[in-house]
């Protein structure tokens, strides 16, 4: 790369696109529905129902939504 030649700015151009992701609720949602489930252990048991009910809803949707992003990257990403 140090023997390419500068272009205009005498700046060389980027040697790949980076990617990131979407922002997301799903990781808050996720560490609330946990936490209500930790906090259900103690204190009754539809509130542990609740908060396992929560955290799997919210980590399905996540897996989902990166199957998506990752589906629309180029093939040749990371090669």
């Amino acid at each position: 790369m140090a023997d390419e030649p500068l272009h205009d700015g005498g700046v060389q151009p980027p040697g790949e696109a980076i990617h990131l992701p979407d922002p997301s609720y799903l990781p808050v949602i996720v560490a609330a529905g946990t936490t209500a489930a930790l906090v259900g252990v103690v204190v009754n048991w539809w509130i542990f129902g609740f908060g396992v009910a929560v955290t799997v809803v919210a980590i399905a949707r996540w897996i989902g939504q990166t199957r998506e992003e990752m589906a629309e990257l180029p093939l040749d990403h990371g090669h």
